[in-house]
């Protein structure tokens, strides 16, 4: 077995405490510089752990739970904009338009229900657990589904405005019960992976909303839009009848005194039956270490421990400022609002938007889901400076296609043929960038945008934290709603503009102030927040060094080999 091999966590080389292991490192082979903490990487060494065993396959399995509240998410999302596409029966029933005043107030809905929601957050998924949390959530939507879907007879405007409202109000109890419920129950080896493929599937129920709703206009009358929003009720359906009955988090167990049952959940998915599993003990004593037994979480209305340390207070604006520039890239306009922003370059029918739409989901779910697997490799970091970076860089290509095609349409100064010529080019141009924006954005943001906010919050905190969190989302969601569709009506092309400067400069305020937290335990970030600078602690490398006897020791830099 290769020395890189052992590192990683393949060998069943051992790391020795640097005290007591003087001699030892006099016998050094060679050295080697790793990441993450060292409990973690002692784990690795001590026990390897491989996805395809039976037990995390079946762990995988019952995570997909979890999974479907971000699927739920994206299907609700992505559906008003799909629906925005049927002139025919859907806005011609409502009386409404797909962009303006009145596009914007019913996509915001949805996101002040969830602002709304904020203060039920806590106490919903502290109090009761991460898999009631996911229930009430669902339940929720299936009653704000059954509200939208009777508007057939009524074509009240007020009562799709309510669906949605509760709608909202069920996305983000369950959207934060469902990803804290996996960062806390998946084994640690595979924590980022899971957990980045948990928000992909937000993709997926994205993917289904164009796809029904796309299907959908090919039905005459008012069922093209009926029959995709009584689909809502699918994945909160199967949750509902399923939460409650996979394994709760065996933190909160541990945090609410059923450390038997803790240990039990522990021994059975992480150790794999082996109560003295070298994961089961560094979890079981970094609970003892890090958690709370009597934290604010069991108090609902406490909410005194989000601000009363420095360390508190990096985490939840770092959780809270990445989730709102995460939504501030442009992917607003471009997931909510594609229909008036393919307006700009020339896709004026319904069935070609819908296929676009259709089309740019499936290009997102592809790449997220690949960067989904680069998470632990990459690092959080990385990809998120890559993700603003990039975007900036895309939209400056963007904003040149589409001045392009507007100069073009307005001028006449050049004959048809050619003006049809640099039309099609330039209209092609903007789609293109629409396609490379989602790929870049998918590939670098869309992974973390359900792992980097659960991590960097610690247990005592992370519900009501994530409940504010979410309440940042829909706050820039709002943004999204409002400010963009009026900003695409009234100056088009010269919108993109605005995106060039902002995710530029938040690519700089990520640099500074988003620390790394890959190969860590959740405990175990307590130190990069708690060090004087986080960013700067996050990104420190340790050297080891592998004997002769194919032991791991700490070195420091005096050792020379």
């Amino acid at each position: 077995m290769s020395t890189d091999e052992k590192i990683a966590g393949g060998g069943t080389a051992e790391i020795i405490d640097r005290a007591d292991s003087i001699d030892r490192a006099k016998n050094l082979v060679e050295v080697k510089e790793v990441k993450g903490s060292a409990a973690y990487n002692e784990a690795l060494l001590r026990e390897p752990v491989t996805w395809y065993s039976p037990r995390m396959l079946q762990l995988f399995a019952i995570l997909l739970v979890g999974f479907f509240c971000q699927t739920m998410n994206g299907y609700d999302s992505m559906l008003l904009g799909g629906l925005l596409n049927n002139k025919e029966y859907f806005l011609k029933h409502f009386d409404g338009e797909n962009k303006g005043i009145w596009a914007g107030i019913i996509s915001s809905m949805h996101q002040i229900g969830g602002v709304s929601a904020l203060p039920f957050v806590g106490p919903a998924v502290d109090g009761w657990g991460r898999r009631v949390g996911m229930f009430i959530g669902s339940l929720f939507i299936i009653i704000g589904t059954i509200i939208q879907g009777l508007t057939l007879n009524n074509a009240s405007v007020g009562q799709i405005m309510g669906g949605r409202f509760l709608i909202g109000f069920g996305v983000s109890i369950a959207a934060a019960a469902g990803p804290i419920w996996i960062v806390e129950t998946a084994h640690p080896k595979y924590r980022g992976v899971i957990t980045g493929l948990c928000n992909t599937t937000w993709l997926a129920g994205a993917i289904l909303a164009s796809g029904v709703t796309r299907g959908a206009l090919d039905i005459k009358g008012n069922n093209s839009w009926v029959l995709p929003i009584w689909l809502q009720m699918f994945f909160p359906g199967f949750i509902v009848i399923f939460c409650l009955f996979v394994p709760e988090s065996p933190r909160w167990l541990y945090t609410r005194n059923k450390r038997d049952q803790a240990h039990k959940v522990l021994t059975k998915w992480h150790g794999l039956d082996n109560p003295e599993s070298a994961w089961v003990q560094l979890q079981l004593s970094e609970y003892e270490e890090f958690l709370e037994l009597d934290g604010s979480d069991k108090r609902w209305w406490d909410y005194r421990a989000l601000f009363n340390k420095r360390s508190s207070i990096y985490r939840l604006a770092t959780a809270c400022w990445f989730s709102a520039f995460s939504q501030w890239c442009g992917n607003g306009p471009l997931s909510y609002f594609l229909a008036a922003v393919l307006d700009t370059c020339g896709i004026n029918d319904s069935i070609g938007k819908a296929n676009v739409g259709l089309g740019y989901s499936c290009f997102q779910f592809f790449f997220a889901i690949i960067g989904a697997h680069f998470v632990e490799k990459i690092g959080r970091r990385k990809m998120m400076l890559c993700g603003f970076f990039g975007t900036s860089v895309v939209w400056v290509c963007m904003t040149a296609a589409a001045g392009t095609l507007a100069n073009s349409l307005e001028s006449g100064s050049v004959s048809a043929g050619d003006a049809v010529f640099s039309n099609n080019s330039a209209a092609n141009a903007v789609l293109a960038f629409i396609f490379i924006f989602g790929g870049v954005y998918s590939f670098n943001i869309t992974p973390l945008q359900s792992l980097y906010p659960v991590e960097v919050i610690s247990f005592e905190i992370r519900a009501k934290g994530m409940a504010l969190q979410t309440a940042f989302v829909n706050a820039a969601g709002l943004l999204n709603q409002f400010a963009w569709p009026v900003a695409i009506k009234n100056i088009e092309w010269k919108t993109y503009i605005i995106f060039v400067i902002w995710t530029f400069s938040q690519g700089v305020l990520a640099y500074f102030f988003f620390p790394e937290t890959r190969k860590r335990t959740l405990e175990e970030l307590d130190h990069i927040f708690e060090a004087k600078n986080p960013v700067k602690f996050s990104v420190q490398t340790h050297k080891v060094g592998i004997t002769e006897d194919a032991q791991v020791v700490a070195v420091d830099d005096s050792v020379k080999v």
